[in-house]
C-alpha cells in the first residue's frame, strides 16, 4: 500500500518543488520496487487522491475515466503521479504476476489530523483555546469521510487484488461517501458543534490570493461498488461524532487513552458495516 505523499493543497503554493518530488517520484520509486521485485510481491494498491481529477466545478460526481489535471500544484503533481502509474502499469505490470490498482479518495477527517489550513484540525484547535474561529470558504462542497471508510475499502481492494480478481487488476477506483455526504464547510461546522459545545466562528474574506482552491469536489463510486460491493459505513452524524469525540476525549481529563478510544471506535466501525452486511466483513 503506497500512500505516502504531501497531502496538503496550501502548502504546495509554499513548496511546490518538494510537492511534485513527494508525490511524483517517490511515486516513481515505489513504482521501480513493483517493476522489480513483481515476481515476488503479489498486489499492490497505490492511492492517489480525488484532486487528481481536473475540477471544472460541475454537480456531477468524477468518475474514473475522466479528465485528470490539476490548477494548483497538489492537484498537478497527483496527475502527474496517475500518468506514471498508468505508463508503469502499460508497459510493465500486463502479466499475472503483479496485480496493482490505483484508489483515489479525498476530504478524509478523523482523530488525529493536526494538518494546519485543514478544517478539522483549525477548528478544533481553535475552540480547545476557546478562540474564534476564521473561515475561508463557507460554502465549498466536499465528500466528508471518515478515515476508516478509505482504508476499509484499500483493504478490500488489496484483498481482491491477492486473489487474482481480474476485475480489478489495473483498475482506477474512487473510494467516497454517499452523494448526501457531500456538505458545505458550514454544515460540517453546524453539525461539529453538536459535540463541541460553546464555539465560535466567523466568515474571514481573504484578500485576492493565487492560493485557489476547489470551491465543488464530488466522486462518483458506482465502480468500486460494482465490481467490489464496497460501500461505506457512516451516515454524516456518524462520521461527525467519531471525528469529534476523538478531539473532544483527547483535550479532556477522561482515563481513557488514545489509543483505546481509537481501537474501540475501529471496533464500532466494524460492527456497524457488519450490520450492513457490507462484503469485506462477511468474507472468508
Amino acid at each position: 500500500f503506497h500512500l505516502a505523499a504531501q497531502p496538503l493543497v496550501r502548502k504546495s503554493y509554499i513548496n511546490p518543488k518538494i510537492t511534485f518530488e513527494v508525490n511524483v517520484l517517490g511515486t516513481l520509486n515505489v513504482l521501480e520496487v513493483l517493476k522489480e521485485m513483481k515476481n515476488e510481491i503479489n498486489a499492490s494498491v497505490i492511492i492517489t487522491s480525488d484532486k487528481a481529477y481536473e475540477n471544472v466545478e460541475w454537480i456531477y460526481g468524477y468518475k474514473e475515466d475522466d479528465k485528470l489535471g490539476g490548477d494548483d500544484p497538489y492537484s498537478g503533481s497527483k496527475g502527474a503521479a496517475e500518468l506514471i502509474i498508468n505508463s508503469y502499469i502499460k508497459s510493465f505490470f500486463q502479466d499475472d504476476s503483479l496485480y496493482i490498482s490505483v484508489a483515489r479518495a479525498g476530504n478524509v477527517i478523523g482523530g488525529g489530523d493536526w494538518a494546519q489550513d485543514r478544517i478539522i484540525p483549525d477548528s478544533i484547535i481553535s475552540w480547545s483555546k476557546s478562540q474564534t474561529l476564521k473561515i475561508r470558504s463557507p460554502y465549498a462542497t466536499r465528500p466528508w469521510q471518515h478515515v476508516l471508510e478509505p482504508l476499509s475499502g484499500y483493504l478490500h481492494l488489496g484483498i481482491e487484488l491477492l486473489r487474482k480478481n481480474n476485475i480489478c487488476k489495473n483498475q482506477a477506483y474512487n473510494v467516497g461517501p454517499d452523494s448526501n455526504l457531500n456538505k458545505t464547510v458550514e454544515e460540517l461546522l453546524l453539525e461539529m458543534k453538536k459535540y463541541w459545545q460553546s464555539v465560535k466562528w466567523k466568515i474571514d474574506i481573504p484578500k485576492e490570493s493565487n492560493m485557489k482552491e476547489a470551491g465543488l469536489l464530488k466522486l462518483t463510486c458506482d465502480k468500486i461498488n460494482n465490481h467490489l460491493k464496497w460501500y461505506p459505513t457512516l451516515d454524516f452524524s456518524k462520521t461527525i461524532e467519531f471525528t469529534v469525540k476523538w478531539y473532544k476525549n483527547f483535550y479532556s481529563n477522561s482515563n481513557l487513552d488514545i489509543y483505546k478510544l481509537t481501537s474501540n471506535q475501529i471496533k464500532e466501525y466494524t460492527k456497524l458495516a457488519k450490520e450492513k452486511q457490507i462484503k469485506w466483513t462477511i468474507m472468508n
